[in-house]
């Protein structure tokens, strides 16, 4: 499930964002370690994947990448990207079974409603081979809003996503805490949690 008011600013955002996300792509070394903790040529699916920039990452390391993204315009960027195959669409609209070999979640779950995250963690379960990989970054903290660019947040705690991410049969490996600005210019804390099937 998306809100319409948030896909409403990345569509209209997008150039912004998408010059945000190619620095971000090239330094954060989160990416390196999911593409580490993925098979050499393994097929990924990258999310709630914005412009696509994390996902050229993927590719450029070899691994069949694929992307799905709810702002047609965020598609649009993400298909310029060389070997990344990207469609439009939601987190319900996941529907594979046993394909991927890993997952990057990275900063997207975060605009779903609370209430419906154990359905979106299900499909990530299903969708991942035995053993595939969940990298899931998520804002850290408590209840939800909308920050200034008007997009809707859940904020969470450790411990509740790995309550979650266990109910869904994902087991927690690692995970990483840090603070960090974004688009609309205010820090905040994050939370990367690392799980496999």
């Amino acid at each position: 499930m998306s809100d319409p008011r948030t896909l409403a600013v990345y569509d209209s955002r997008s150039s912004d964002y998408a010059r945000m996300m190619e620095r971000e792509a090239e330094t954060d070394p989160m990416i390196a370690r999911f593409i580490a903790a993925c098979p050499a040529g393994g097929r990924v699916l990258d999310l709630g994947c914005g412009p696509g920039h994390y996902a050229r990452r993927m590719a450029q390391a070899g691994l069949r990448t694929d992307a799905l993204d709810a702002s047609a315009a965020m598609v649009d960027m993400a298909l310029r990207q060389p070997n990344v195959s990207a469609r439009q669409g939601r987190f319900e609209d996941l529907n594979a079974r046993g394909v991927y070999d890993g997952i990057w979640a990275y900063f997207s779950l975060l605009h779903a409603p609370r209430s419906v995250l154990p359905d979106h963690l299900a499909g990530i379960a299903a969708a991942l081979k035995p053993g595939g990989v969940l990298f899931m970054g998520m804002k850290r903290g408590s209840g939800s809003k909308r920050d200034s660019l008007d997009r809707y947040y859940e904020y969470y705690q450790r411990e509740e996503l790995e309550t979650r991410l266990t109910d869904a049969k994902l087991t927690p490996v690692a995970h990483w805490t840090g603070k960090a600005a974004g688009l609309a210019g205010h820090p905040e804390g994050w939370i990367v949690i690392h799980a496999h099937a």
